[in-house]
């Protein structure tokens, strides 16, 4: 449910029942009946909000196919939220899973493959989204609890027995054996700034099982990833002072849709959310308002007494209503009629009443027209009503615009100047209107220490082969300046330490790099059976923190909307690093930097690895 749908069953209430049997929400200074995080019915009889108290059933979700995007997140998943929030169990591991796997499994079982286990494959993707030269990295949590709760059960066994009826039964015994103890999974934190090319995530452990685990680790990736860059995008147009209401709840594919778009769009930088059930279930918190069918249901004013202008009665009454019901976060929708000549003089005809009684107003919310010049005139019309009644910070009423908002209107509202305070984003946020997938590919790197690549004529198809150690190198300003790959046996770069780099296909290609800090990027969060020391799995706010963070610390030339420059992206030894596709050197400080559109580079070593590869796996042809 939606956090406005609450309010306007209070605000309904208010008016039908009268003021004496509406529900009370006092909201000052974080108090258990304040604004819509609870309530108390007069008599003293406590009723749920919705942080605590409210009892949702769990939420059965449709589960699309690796690429995530349009369906959100995924296959008949069922989520329990326990009283602790932060722990989600997943069920039903089978129908997470694509035929596709179950068959590949089978082949490796019954093949020509003698030792099923030292498989390392990498999660990556090979361009970042929307037009841009940056992704956040989301969805990370979600795919250690499902590895903590893999297990197929007899239920399923039986299920695949009836759609795999010529499998022998050592197959299917051997599935409901089969957990992720052997796993290791190495990964980036959630809410880091990527790149194309660098692992993501390193899954390591049988191949038969870690094959199993490519779908749905694709599947929440893919739009956890998409939609925290999309929403991290809209904060870097509206900028920090700009609040970022998700209002994308109606609009998202699927309820358990909207529950991913609240929640990764809180991690990319937005403050608040209108999905009830997100705020409960991660602590979001939530806004929202009426909606003009709130106040067009009013037709007539029977019940005000005074004399009024040429603005809508009617209107007057609605807000008068939903002013009852929420006198310490009244925030009105003022375009059902006409902005300036009734919904403005309304709002500001009960904010001052409210003001009178000891309440403060919110402020307002447009939802069409030219919102630039009516959140101007709106602000002058705030301050002539500070100046008339002496009300201070009357002037700087809110000011929330919606209707369906993204990157370039932002951008066009910024150019033309305007006094919007917050901006509610849906569709375009939600659906990731602007690209429908990340496109991230789970590629074979390695099978016990013996490298594997994935050819094509299309050389951005081209893996990079072998397990691999990623580091972030900073320069003296302390922005970064590349994210480095090595083999992982290869030592790590050092600070103040002058390196080589160099194209991995073209040996013309060069430049040099000199680190002034480095940062380790591939943590162990699933150790498995290895006994590797685990990192734990921050909070939503604190990845959220993170997310911000990183973000101020990219040079703001890789984050603009309009050709933004491309981040290098390297894989390096000690002695000499390859960068890709460099056009137009140039010297920073003492870092000689290389712009390219397709940033991948390898070490020396590894360049060596790839050349052989390619040569020993590609066929050669015959001329007749």
């Amino acid at each position: 449910m939606m956090d406005r749908q609450l309010g306007l069953c209070l605000g309904y209430m208010a008016i039908v029942h009268g003021k004496e049997k509406a529900p009370l929400l006092l909201g000052r200074g974080g108090s258990r009946r304040g604004g819509s995080r609870g309530m108390v019915w007069r008599g003293g009889e406590q009723q749920s909000g919705c942080r605590r108290g409210v009892v949702f059933p769990p939420v059965v979700a449709s589960w699309g196919e690796r690429r995530g995007g349009r369906t959100c997140l995924r296959h008949y998943v069922m989520r329990y939220y326990q009283k602790d929030l932060d722990i989600v169990w997943l069920h039903h591991c089978l129908f997470c899973l694509s035929v596709f796997k179950l068959s590949l499994a089978l082949s490796y079982l019954s093949g020509l493959i003698m030792d099923l286990n030292g498989f390392s494959f990498d999660l990556y993707f090979r361009k970042s989204p929307f037009s841009g030269e940056f992704t956040i990295f989301g969805g990370l949590e979600e795919c250690i609890r499902f590895i903590a709760n893999f297990k197929i059960t007899e239920d399923d066994i039986k299920f695949l027995r009836s759609v795999m009826p010529t499998c022998e039964d050592g197959f299917f015994e051997y599935l409901t054996s089969i957990d992720c103890s052997d796993v290791e999974v190495y990964a980036i934190p959630e809410g880091y700034v990527v790149f194309p090319k660098v692992p993501l995530m390193r899954i390591e452990g049988p191949v038969a099982v870690v094959q199993l685990l490519e779908t749905p680790f694709l599947s929440l990736v893919n739009y956890a990833s998409l939609v925290t860059t999309n929403a991290a995008r809209h904060r870097f147009i509206a900028g920090k002072s700009k609040n970022l209401l998700e209002f994308g709840l109606r609009r998202a594919q699927g309820p358990d849709g909207g529950i991913s778009a609240s929640r990764y769009s809180y991690m990319g930088g937005f403050d608040a959310t209108s999905n009830v059930a997100a705020g409960r279930l991660f602590g979001i918190p939530i806004r929202g308002t009426h909606s003009h069918a709130f106040v067009s249901s009013f037709m007539d004013s029977s019940s005000l007494r005074g004399t009024f202008g040429e603005t809508s009665h009617s209107e007057l009454a609605a807000f008068t209503s939903y002013a009852l019901a929420f006198p310490n976060s009244f925030l009105a929708l003022v375009d059902t009629y006409d902005v300036m000549r009734s919904g403005v003089p309304n709002f500001c005809a009960v904010a001052l009443a409210l003001n009178d009684m000891g309440y403060k107003a919110v402020g307002i919310r447009l939802d069409s027209g030219d919102l630039a010049y009516q959140s101007v005139e709106t602000r002058k019309f705030f301050h002539a009503i500070e100046k008339e009644f002496g009300i201070v910070d009357f002037g700087k009423m809110s000011i929330t615009a919606s209707n369906d908002l993204n990157e370039e209107t932002i951008d066009a509202l910024n150019k033309q100047g305007h006094e919007v305070d917050a901006f509610g984003i849906g569709t375009y946020l939600v659906t990731c209107y602007a690209q429908a997938a990340l496109g991230c590919v789970f590629k074979l790197v390695e099978i016990n220490k013996q490298p594997r690549i994935k050819l094509s004529e299309d050389v951005t198809k081209v893996s990079i082969p072998c397990k691999k150690k990623c580091y972030r190198l900073y320069g003296k300003e302390g922005y970064p300046l590349v994210d480095i790959m090595t083999g992982e046996d290869e030592p790590s770069p050092k600070v103040g330490e002058r390196l080589l780099c160099r194209h991995p296909f073209n040996e013309s290609k060069r430049a040099y790099v000199v680190p002034q800090q480095v940062e380790e990027l591939l943590k162990c969060y699933w150790p498995g059976n290895s006994g590797n020391q685990r990192e734990e799995l921050p909070s939503i706010h604190e990845i959220r923190v993170q997310c911000i963070c990183h973000l101020e610390r990219m040079r703001p030339d890789h984050m603009r909307r309009l050709n933004p420059t491309p981040y290098k992206v390297l894989i390096l030894d000690l002695n000499v690093i390859y960068v890709t596709n460099t056009d137009n050197l140039f010297v920073t400080q003492v870092l000689f930097c290389a712009i390219a559109r397709d940033q991948v580079s390898v070490s020396a070593k590894l360049y060596d690895f790839i050349h052989f590869l390619w040569l020993n796996e590609a066929p050669v042809g015959e001329l007749q």
